[in-house]
């Protein structure tokens, strides 16, 4: 399998900047994605930054951006980020909206962040499509442009064109396009990355948590309990249900039972320590809940394709 997967060519991401933009917003585009690069060892994704008219892009904060080339120039790919901040409005040319709308034939996909979603409905780019915007702007937004059905929605995923709101949920955005993409696993290792996910859960036992949020929390108890791993009843119990009703919703939002992504998250910290430390295999055997080194090592070659020696740092 690893074979087949190192074959397959990386999604292409064009990341469109204009004056002003959002430095939060930037890097919670992109950082999920070299962070999906890093912790699978191969390039599932590039990307190139582009600007209007080729010049560099000074941020709201005053980081200036130096784009490699014209949107015009570029080829295409799989995914076009349209990401504007503020004066959008105003950035709503005649060309710039021509060129939106040429883009969106080279691209498979056309992305709108922060406040995208104002430019690729004025490029017509949303007729006929829902899509949210950053909320101050929903209101506007729906005026505007009355063929849009504007939903205050963190992102919206209408076949071809995404929309999302603000820079945070740029972050919850990419993390769904990699778990689409890649597997649940790697959405969270991702996240774990970023220390994006719940805390304790125990501190409002009540809460009643939408699907996503409490895989995550389940997965914040597993993380903390690696070398002596909790029985999927105790975690279940400290969720407030069942070990049957924990495991029907990881199937329903993961398509994985709990007792295989805590092995998961056993074995990638296992990767971890191999690639970082210069620990025996025995110790992080220990450290990641096997009783017996052989047993981690025989998981370790199933999950990764080979044993824990191969992702040693030279």
């Amino acid at each position: 399998m690893l074979n087949s997967q190192q074959i397959t060519p990386p999604r292409s991401v064009g990341v469109l900047l204009f004056p002003a933009f959002s430095n939060h917003c930037l890097a919670n585009a992109v950082e999920p994605l070299r962070g999906a690069n890093m912790l699978s060892r191969r390039a599932l994704y590039d990307w190139s930054f582009l600007s209007p008219d080729g010049a560099g892009v000074a941020s709201s904060s005053g980081l200036t951006v130096q784009p490699e080339g014209r949107l015009s120039d570029h080829p295409g790919g799989d995914y076009l980020l349209v990401m504007p901040s503020y004066d959008f409005e105003r950035q709503a040319t005649p060309g710039l909206l021509r060129a939106l709308r040429a883009a969106a034939g080279r691209f498979r996909t056309v992305v709108g962040l922060d406040t995208g979603s104002w430019l690729m409905a004025a490029a017509g780019l949303l007729d006929g499509r829902r899509a949210t915007i950053h909320w101050d702007e929903l209101e506007n937004l729906a005026e505007r442009f009355p063929d849009t059905e504007v939903t205050e929605d963190r992102f919206v995923l209408d076949g071809n064109r995404i929309t999302c709101g603000g820079t945070t949920t740029t972050f919850e955005l990419m993390l769904h396009l990699i778990g689409a993409h890649h597997g649940a696993m790697l959405r969270l290792e991702v996240a774990a990355l970023f220390m994006h996910g719940e805390a304790d859960p125990r501190a409002d036992p009540l809460m009643r948590l939408p699907r996503d949020r409490l895989v995550q929390a389940a997965v914040s108890i597993m993380r903390r309990n690696i070398e002596t791993p909790l029985p999927v009843g105790q975690i279940a119990e400290r969720l407030n249900l069942s070990q049957r009703g924990l495991e029907a919703h990881f199937a329903r939002a993961t398509g994985m039972s709990p007792r295989a992504v805590y092995t998961a998250l056993r074995l990638r910290q296992a990767r971890l320590l191999a690639e970082r430390t210069t620990l025996s295999v025995a110790e992080i055997a220990t450290r990641c809940g096997y009783g017996d080194a052989s047993a981690m090592t025989r998981a370790f070659r199933r999950e990764f394709g080979h044993p824990p020696s191969a992702f040693r740092t030279t």
